[in-house]
């Protein structure tokens, strides 16, 4: 990766990586017990950081019970701050898709994990629902450590791949929301067998995750890799990266419509999964009178379904796109979304424990599923603005999620059924849109390929640099992400449109 030198040089020396490559260096493979740098390495560091980050996020929701009764919160308190949690992430979500453009999402996430972490140790000296609301809102800045994960994926796995890494990566972060309603309730009950009182054990407790969130930071730092071949600071000073513009980057995410329609798509999936993970223990600790053990670890299995769910999603949005190209992609997410839809407005509706309990893990795998669909599509909306397009779509799931609860959970206007079902109703008008996603080069859900003109890959990528950038051989790294991008065709438009004299590109 240091050597520069002719194609033919670079050919002819060994291989550098672990794992098999394409042209941009990007893995081909996803090997998940593998801890090969830099690819695996970037893997696990980006899923147990994002991990740390959720646990943190998420620790009050198991132990409301006794914050509300120690703080005296009402009703309208815990929404609030339920609200706040998340919140705070949405414009974060985009900034930081920016700075995964800009610096790299190796020093994008640690710096932005470092600088929440100290929210989540003032969580132990809350003393109204002022404060408790305010370390809430500067704890959940942590979950845009999403984007840095997804960024992070995108940019180490190739094409055949790349849905794969982002949803097993996305999805055991994930898991921190549901392991969070196991860590804390136990870690609170440990404290309290010592000798707490229940209304400083839970105080004590909040150092568990500020520590691990903190920890995670410098793991990042320290083993991390932006790229590949490096970070990005060292490429830049060496000449082998260049430094994109701030206004261009911004420019040519913004203005590309795709990534609007999967903010909104996405703040009906990952949105419902953020709201479900600050209301579902209250709920059936309040609904069916549970003990707060057994109300955290009903309330645990939701999240916990995304050691296969969000990650399973990547996976069939890979296997589709094998044999349908992007088509297959999109008429994927559309399917699962609009059934976790459906299970969200049943589960609103059944009356039993054990009913509620099905549907919600049923509920779960669909809503959790359509997350890794949707980042099966992301990384092909832009290359330039890969970070943005992360950052929009994520900041949409925050969104999704602040509107949610303002609507349908703060005070006492629904009872929480009933906004579970009409939770579930938003679901399915807003992943409707998904229909509209139209790829020049592949088609969308309902039409081929334009016919208008001819259009490739190349055309679609290197659309967002000017005449100029090009003499300069700033769209290199888009043109060898074009050639890498052409399994996106499918099977069938594959064979149909590739000329006879073309044959796929040889990865290295």
């Amino acid at each position: 990766m240091e050597i520069e030198g002719q194609a033919t040089v670079k050919e002819s020396q060994p291989p550098k990586f672990a794992l098999p490559v394409d042209s941009e260096h990007k893995a081909t493979e996803f090997r998940l017990f593998s801890v090969a740098a830099p690819h695996m390495r970037a893997f696990h560091l980006s899923w147990v950081s994002f991990f740390a980050c959720f646990v943190s996020t998420f620790a009050a929701p198991p132990l409301l019970p006794i914050i509300r009764d120690n703080l005296n919160l009402t009703a309208s308190d815990i929404g609030n701050a339920g609200i706040a949690s998340v919140s705070g992430a949405v414009f974060a979500r985009v900034a930081m898709g920016t700075a995964c453009d800009l610096f790299g999402p190796r020093l994008a996430s640690a710096s932005l994990i470092l600088l929440t972490a100290p929210a989540v140790y003032f969580t132990s000296i809350a003393s109204s629902s002022t404060s408790f609301l305010l370390v809430r809102f500067f704890t959940g800045f942590s979950l845009s450590t999403f984007v840095s994960t997804q960024f992070w994926m995108s940019s180490m796995f190739s094409a055949p791949v790349v849905g794969t890494a982002n949803g097993v990566a996305g999805g055991w972060g994930n898991l921190g929301g549901g392991a969070t309603q196991l860590i804390m309730p136990l870690v609170f009950g440990l404290i309290r067998d010592i000798g707490a009182i229940k209304f400083t054990a839970w105080r004590i407790a909040f150092f568990i995750p500020a520590l691990f969130q903190t920890l995670s930071a410098f793991a990042v730092l320290i083993f991390g890799k932006d790229l590949p071949d490096g970070n990005f600071r060292r490429l830049q000073k060496a000449g082998d990266k260049t430094k994109d513009k701030f206004t261009n980057v911004f420019y040519h995410g913004i203005t590309n419509y795709r990534g609007w329609i999967l903010a909104l798509s996405y703040g009906y999936c990952f949105g419902v999964e953020l709201t479900v993970d600050n209301i579902v223990a209250e709920y059936f600790y309040d609904r069916f009178d549970l003990k707060l053990h057994t109300a955290g670890m009903i309330a645990a299995s939701f999240g916990l379904a995304n050691i296969v769910s969000r990650p399973g999603g990547g996976m069939i949005s890979d296997a589709v796109a094998k044999r349908f190209g992007m088509r297959g992609r999109l008429w994927a997410l559309w399917i699962v979304q609009t059934l976790g839809g459906v299970f969200c407005i049943i589960l609103g509706r059944v009356g039993s424990l054990g009913a509620s309990i099905v549907v919600m893990i049923v509920f779960s795998l669909f809503c959790q599923a359509a997350c890794g669909l949707t980042f099966g599509v992301v990384p092909f909306v832009s290359r330039r603005s890969l970070g943005l397009i992360s950052g929009m779509t994520g900041g949409g799931g925050n969104v999704g999620a602040v509107l949610t609860q303002l609507i349908f959970f703060k005070g006492s206007k629904y009872s929480k059924e009933r906004g579970i079902m009409l939770m579930g109703v938003m679901i399915i008008c807003c992943t409707l849109p998904i229909c509209f996603i139209h790829f020049p080069q592949w088609g969308g859900m309902f039409c081929g390929p334009s016919s208008a003109k001819i259009a490739t890959e190349e055309d679609y990528y290197l659309s967002e640099w000017n005449s100029e950038e090009k003499e300069k051989g700033l769209h290199l790294s888009s043109l060898k992400f074009a050639d890498n991008s052409r399994s996106e065709r499918g099977r069938k438009e594959d064979s149909e449109t590739r000329p006879v004299d073309e044959t796929p590109s040889t990865q290295v």
